[in-house]
């Protein structure tokens, strides 16, 4: 199910109560004139012929005044127009912190914004993808703070009723008035929701508390890969290291053949899909769960995967965007992430490995230096150079996977699994 966004009428106009729904990219323009989509009353002189213009790229929403004479309000503040606006009184706020990201004229709405033009009030909606019985938050019982990120905050929950403790990870109203935070997240629940794999983190249930938006999954008891270090003060003896790295491989061959139901497409249409690159593997990813003497590893945080059998043809990336942490990311992924391919992904899990075991990542980035230009012109230091205890077959395998220049070798997970094994 793609996210929705509802433009809902309000007002003393005849068409009050009338909805709008949008599950792609579009533009209306709002104004008197007979060829705009959201048509004024021809009466109502506050209004011009072409007053302001809405894009709509679910789940974003801009908005935009087009020169109008009177201007275009959104939640009481006036943007645009030839006419000087409302003077504020001494210690009044124009807007609320964190309310709008306002430009020349131009405005990023939120899910609950309202835009007023003449008569006319226009309520913005956003519906996420949830469940048909979407889990609610208050028949949780919210324990702890797990972590939180740029994405949102995860929480540690017991439901009142059954005494499940699940993990409950939260996009605040504050960081969901961010696009692009907003737009990760949506893709985190559809990515995670579409995949099944005993080494993936188990989707429970999504929905919405108030403005914020929230998704249910498993709750992992032993934390992640870097806390688990964190917790030891050392790093993880080679055994311990590739059982670990051969249950995300596992995740691997899984999620990059899995099919995906629901992809949006640059067009604005909604096609499936066939096989997820992760694009963000790092230790804080990899979750244990189980007995600690031989956990269950499970791959989290799918807010960065994409369905990399349309690559260039899905609308979800910008051209030149790069995401992901760039001390586990190969070369390739900086110089062509929109069409990043499978092989980042087992770079990642190898550039992982090497940090269990080492405790360090593959390159060094000295103080001040920009993280993006080391990874673009230097190589990964061998790994027994970092500890020379690190036996050479393994050592051998590791280090030939993570050559990416002049371009990746491309090993699939399953062959890179068979390396491991066999080298330990």
């Amino acid at each position: 199910m793609p996210t929705t966004v509802i433009l809902t009428v309000r007002g003393a106009v005849p068409t009050a109560g009338k909805t709008y729904e949008y599950t792609r990219p579009t533009t209306l323009v709002a104004g008197r004139a007979r060829d705009c989509e959201l048509r004024m009353p021809d009466d109502d002189v506050r209004v011009s012929r072409r007053h302001c213009r809405f894009d709509i790229d679910p789940p974003e929403v801009r908005v935009r005044d087009l020169g109008s004479l009177n201007g275009t309000y959104v939640n009481g503040m006036k943007i645009g127009g030839r006419q000087p606006g409302p003077r504020l009184g001494d210690g009044e706020l124009a807007l609320a912190e964190g309310e709008l990201a306002l430009f020349d004229g131009d405005v990023v709405l939120s899910d609950g914004d309202v835009v007023r033009v003449g008569r006319m009030e226009l309520l913005v909606s956003v519906t996420a993808p949830g469940d048909d019985a979407p889990f609610a938050v208050h028949d949780y019982e919210l324990l702890r703070e797990l972590g939180r990120g740029g994405q949102g905050v995860v929480h540690l929950a017991r439901h009142k009723n059954t005494g499940e403790l699940i993990a409950v990870k939260l996009l605040t109203a504050e960081v969901a008035t961010e696009p692009e935070a907003r737009r990760e997240f949506l893709r985190e629940i559809e990515n995670t929701r579409a995949l099944r794999h005993p080494n993936v983190v188990e989707f429970r249930g999504s929905g919405t508390t108030g403005e914020a938006l929230f998704f249910c999954c498993e709750y992992c008891e032993g934390g992640s890969v870097d806390r688990l270090i964190a917790r030891r003060g050392t790093p993880l003896p080679p055994g311990e290291a590739v059982a670990i790295a051969t249950q995300v491989l596992d995740a691997l061959v899984y999620a990059h053949h899995a099919a995906i139901p629901s992809v949006q497409l640059a067009d604005g249409s909604v096609d499936s899909g066939r096989g997820l690159v992760h694009r963000d593997i790092k230790p804080q990813n990899i979750l244990l769960s189980g007995p600690g003497d031989a956990p269950v590893v499970k791959l989290a945080d799918f807010g960065l995967a994409k369905a990399f059998d349309r690559a260039g043809f899905s609308g979800l990336t910008r051209t030149g965007a790069v995401g992901g942490s760039v001390a586990f990311m190969p070369r390739a992924q900086i110089v062509n992430y929109k069409f990043a391919r499978p092989e980042v992904d087992i770079w990642a899990t190898a550039a992982s490995l090497y940090w269990m075991l080492t405790g360090h990542a593959p390159r060094d980035f000295p103080v001040g230096s920009d993280p993006v230009a080391v990874v673009l012109r230097e190589p990964s230091v061998p790994i027994r150079e970092r500890l020379s205890s690190i036996p050479p077959g393994l050592a051998a395998v590791i280090d030939a996977t993570l050559v990416d220049s002049p371009r990746l070798p491309g090993t699939s997970a399953e062959a890179l699994k068979h390396a491991l094994l066999q080298a330990l």
